[in-house]
């Protein structure tokens, strides 16, 4: 799967901000037949599956509303493979992350939601 330039930039600053708040991660990236996680993270014995959406500072709609029930379906499904993968057995949650980027791809804001679905 090929990101755009601001994806990408999306989830480096997304892992920055989790290893700052004291997050482990996991993986990035992880792809299987469901789909794609972005970011798995473990922290306070939680093990935390993270979307990352990322729009420009501009947008006048919430990257969380990209995250419909469909996309919560496939996210889902890809960590229930993720989670047989690993054999890791710890209470998950799932998380957005919404990235804000200015024109230049530097962050603006970020807005972190735990327990997002």
């Amino acid at each position: 799967m090929i990101k755009n330039k601001s994806g990408v930039w999306g989830e480096i600053y997304a892992a920055r901000y989790l290893r700052d708040n004291k997050y482990k991660i996991i993986t990035s990236n992880y792809v299987c037949r469901f789909g794609e996680l972005d970011l798995v993270a473990f922290k306070n014995k939680t093990l935390c599956i993270v979307e990352v959406k990322t729009r420009d500072e501009e947008t006048s709609v919430r990257p969380m509303e990209a995250v419909d029930e469909n996309k919560q379906e496939r996210i889902t499904m890809a960590a229930n493979s993720f989670l047989r993968y690993s054999k890791l057995d710890y209470p998950t949650r799932f998380d957005v992350c919404e990235v804000y980027l200015d024109k230049d791809c530097n962050p603006v804001k970020i807005n972190y939601m735990e327990n997002a679905f």
